[in-house]
């Protein structure tokens, strides 16, 4: 774990990391699609748990990357929010070792599997106050990340269990619950 320990009642922080996130976001075809401005990732417990993983971010959309201005955050937006935290997140997990299975996979583990293996599963979003999408914040916490060994009838696969939260300065509020599934991940060797 790079000589890191984390005692379980300790917070560890890891600033907004630019050439991580520069590279995560290179497969969005315009600048103006991203989104992803700052991500402030944060471990909390023990990272073999699996768990206690989060990124506070920031948000800028001067203007939509597929529709004119609708005037307010909407849920294309927010899967596309979703998914460039979810990119980061998972990819800080992977450089700084920061939760296992993770902590063992390689960077070029992650980005041979950051399109094609990551796939949303399962997708619910709630909007509960009119939210500005120009400059606002949101959150990504793991929930759980379940780990299904291969066999004669079924591949491997990670399925990861989120919850993400958006909000900006005038009340605007929406959350939602992301699962993803990983498919392929990479063959670790056995303790």
């Amino acid at each position: 774990m790079n000589g890191l320990v984390i005692e379980p009642s300790q917070n560890v922080q890891y600033p907004t990391d630019v050439e991580l996130l520069t590279r995560v976001m290179q497969p969005y075809q315009s600048k103006n699609c991203v989104y992803l401005k700052e991500a402030l990732i944060e471990v909390a417990g023990d990272p073999a748990e699996g768990c206690g993983v989060s990124a506070d971010c920031r948000f800028e959309i001067p203007e939509s990357c597929y529709i004119d201005d609708t005037g307010h955050f909407n849920s294309v937006e927010f899967n596309i929010c979703f998914n460039q935290m979810a990119y980061y997140l998972l990819a800080k997990a992977v450089k700084d070792k920061l939760v296992s299975p993770f902590s063992e996979w390689s960077m070029a583990d992650f980005w041979q599997r950051q399109l094609g293996d990551i796939l949303i599963t399962d997708f619910r979003s709630a909007f509960r106050a009119h939210m500005n999408g120009r400059s606002f914040r949101g959150r990504i916490e793991l929930m759980e990340i379940i780990t299904w060994d291969g066999s004669d009838i079924r591949d491997p696969l990670l399925v990861v269990r989120s919850r993400c939260q958006y909000w900006d300065s005038r009340g605007g509020d929406c959350h939602g619950e992301v699962n993803v599934a990983i498919t392929n991940p990479p063959v670790l060797a056995a303790a």
